[in-house]
């Protein structure tokens, strides 16, 4: 079951690291939700803070529009921490994951200031706890990085249509949460 094994924040919530498609809050909200625009009140209940977590390697999945994370000593992972997750939104993010990925436990630093797209002039912050999905098939993903600059400019609008996010997920397939029986 998800946010079995999650441990939730002081205010009772939750966090992840996201780095592929959840980046952009349109499609958090879309999985989350149901829709690319939720109301004043939901959007408060969450922040997004740009993050690094070492020594993993993004990479495209095969034929898909979506990356997936492996254990890499030689790279490091851009992405966003976000916070305010309820429960529930981690039961709805096992779901869209699937069985592909498997929720981990793992430390990312938060930016305070960030750099280029590789990284330079990165000024890393506060070290913070939270949950990432780590892709389970590492043949079935390609040589090269995933770019969410081509998949906002290319693929979003699909991906924050109502109802479209859950259309190939399976309910009895969710991600697999590390250390759960």
């Amino acid at each position: 079951m998800a946010a079995k094994n999650s441990v939730p924040s002081d205010d009772g919530t939750y966090t992840a690291f996201f780095y592929g498609t959840l980046m952009a809050p349109e499609v958090f909200y879309s999985v989350c939700y149901g829709r690319k625009e939720v109301p004043p009140s939901i959007a408060a209940q969450h922040t997004f803070q740009p993050a690094l977590l070492h020594n993993y390697c993004r990479r495209r999945v095969r034929y898909a529009d979506y990356p997936g994370i492996i254990e890499d000593p030689r790279h490091d992972v851009f992405g966003i921490l976000a916070t305010g997750l309820t429960r529930a939104n981690m039961q709805k993010l096992d779901y869209f994951e699937g069985s592909q990925y498997e929720r981990r436990k793992v430390k990312v630093s938060l930016l305070d200031k960030v750099g280029d797209a590789h990284g330079e002039g990165n000024v890393e912050g506060e070290e913070r706890e939270t949950e990432v999905y780590v892709f389970l098939e590492e043949r079935d993903l390609e040589s090269k990085e995933w770019d969410l600059e081509e998949f906002r400019r290319d693929k979003m609008k699909y991906w924050t249509r109502a109802g479209h996010t859950f259309d190939d997920c399976d309910p009895d397939n969710p991600a697999k949460v590390e250390g759960s029986t």
